[in-house]
């Protein structure tokens, strides 16, 4: 692990921009000029959206790390500045828990002159992703509460699948907005229902802020991560191995043995075993003494 003066050193003084229109700069920037002296700037004109809305006027491109990469990109190309951070959500059922929702956030930096990319990550489940079939402004407003509204910011469409800007409203965030866009889509709609959803923008939904700047944090504990070869920032685990032995009889169970670690730089790799720091695994864990 490099020092944190080192890690200073790298980036310190160094200007970046960050590919945001939705107010990120409030968790990331704090976090990016603190830890590594990065002067965050957000550029005058950039527009994210075009790479996918999540109410579904646009699709995004490509998956989560893409169109952070793309976003970081365009940022760079429109500012001539070589350093950019961008960031890229997700939400929907959690990987291990399909009941639960989860929002996976990345936020990744892009250094053009050092022709280096790191990435941070983290996923919760204390989000607020919800979304529910209404027919009256009394229920909108009862679906707003238990949002923590006017906080949270509340979207309404005609129904679920409308993509027109005509039959949706964003950015809700005070009960005259939120009544006059239920009477605008009941207006619209043909059976008398219409949908609503958590606004799940950035400056909308501090729950999301929360988790960016998580994956700001794991981007900068990454970056200062350096590789025990040639000193590069962003050495970091790619691939996991299970098969952590079991206490009782030794059989391998489905617990992480060993991270196999690699530098983009200079390509030096080496497994470290036992990264949660135990190598025994609880019996509970095991198939064979706990079928």
């Amino acid at each position: 692990m490099v020092k944190k003066e080192e890690g200073f050193a790298f980036f310190k003084g160094r200007r970046a921009v960050l590919a945001t229109m939705h107010k990120k700069e409030q968790v990331i920037a704090p976090v990016m000029e603190n830890e590594l002296g990065i002067h965050i700037q957000v550029p005058e004109g950039f527009d994210s959206d075009r790479y996918g809305t999540f109410t579904g006027e646009v699709e995004r491109t490509g998956n989560q790390l893409e169109a952070a990469r793309l976003k970081a990109e365009a940022a760079m190309e429109l500012t001539g500045c070589p350093l950019a951070v961008s960031s890229e959500g997700s939400f929907g059922p959690h990987p291990m828990i399909p009941f639960l929702p989860c929002n996976r956030e990345v936020v990744m930096l892009v250094d053009k002159d050092q022709n280096l990319e790191v990435f941070g990550t983290a996923i919760t489940t204390r989000t607020y992703f919800k979304h529910k079939v209404i027919s009256s402004f009394e229920e909108a407003y009862r679906f707003a509460e238990s949002v923590e509204f006017p906080d949270t910011g509340i979207v309404v469409k005609v129904k679920e699948q409308s993509v027109d800007p005509d039959e949706m409203t964003k950015g809700i965030t005070s009960t005259d907005q939120l009544k006059e866009a239920v009477q605008k889509a009941l207006t619209k709609s043909s059976d008398g229902t219409i949908f609503i959803e958590t606004d799940v923008r950035a400056m909308h939904n501090p729950k999301r802020m929360k988790n960016i700047e998580a994956a700001t944090r794991d981007l900068v504990k990454n970056i200062l991560s350096t590789c025990p070869a040639c000193e590069w920032p962003g050495y970091k685990a790619v691939s996991s191995k299970k098969g952590l032995p079991c206490e009782w009889c030794r059989q391998p169970t489905e617990l992480t043995l060993s991270l196999q670690y690699e530098c983009t730089k200079c390509g030096y790799n080496e497994e470290q075993y036992y990264p949660e720091g135990i190598e025994q695994a609880d019996p509970g864990q095991c198939s064979y003494c706990n079928p």
